[in-house]
């Protein structure tokens, strides 16, 4: 379905393109979903279903907060038009009750006191989704778009006075723009993954 896998230049997802993707009229979505919001809620929660449709609870608290943070990123990765709006709906379903559920039940296993619990859970999902969309927007960006940023970031860099900027003349030819691979994001997960304060070892069944 290209309103939701799309890239770069894909139109702006709606029940009329959506029905019309279907081969439908808009009006049949609307006698199962009295607007927009109630669809892409539906939606957004059909792909955690589907992300997490052979997760079984078993390994290392860490293992297993690694493994939900990842079906998330796979399954979003592969609907980047989707992701981009993905952020702004809450969980609303049985996929997005079970990352949940999965998600502070791997916390209390790992020993973090219990009124932290939900301190932690909202930092692992803020990052979780916030590192997602921007991956998707990245996506989703033309390939016009994308050079623009990229000319823009090296004239900031390449041309930065060392006598001003040292450390960024130095490293200039080095860095890249801000953007996340599969393998960042998950360094920068298990890098919050190292603050979580837990009591349990991470190695076996918790």
């Amino acid at each position: 379905m290209n309103l939701l896998s799309g890239s770069a230049g894909d139109e702006v997802f709606s029940m009329r393109k959506l029905a019309g993707e279907l081969g439908a009229d808009s009006s049949s979505l609307y006698r199962h979903f009295r607007n927009r919001t109630e669809l892409m809620l539906a939606i957004v929660d059909h792909v955690l279903v589907q992300a997490m449709h052979d997760y079984r609870r078993q390994g290392s608290w860490r293992a297993r907060l690694v493994d939900l943070a990842l079906r998330s990123w796979d399954a979003y990765a592969a609907l980047p038009q989707l992701a981009k709006d993905a952020s702004h709906y809450p969980g609303s379903g049985p996929g997005s009750q079970l990352v949940i559920e999965e998600t502070l039940q791997a916390l209390g296993d790992a020993g973090v006191p219990e009124e932290l619990i939900p301190e932690w859970y909202h930092r692992l999902m803020t990052l979780s989704v916030s590192l997602i969309a921007a991956h998707a927007a990245r996506q989703t960006s033309g390939p016009a778009e994308q050079q623009r940023r990229l000319e823009t970031f090296r004239v900031i860099t390449v041309g930065a006075d060392p006598e001003e900027y040292p450390a960024l003349a130095h490293y200039s030819r080095h860095i890249k723009p801000t953007g996340f691979t599969r393998a960042s994001f998950l360094a920068t997960i298990e890098l919050v993954l190292d603050a979580v304060p837990a009591r349990q070892e991470t190695s076996g069944t918790q």
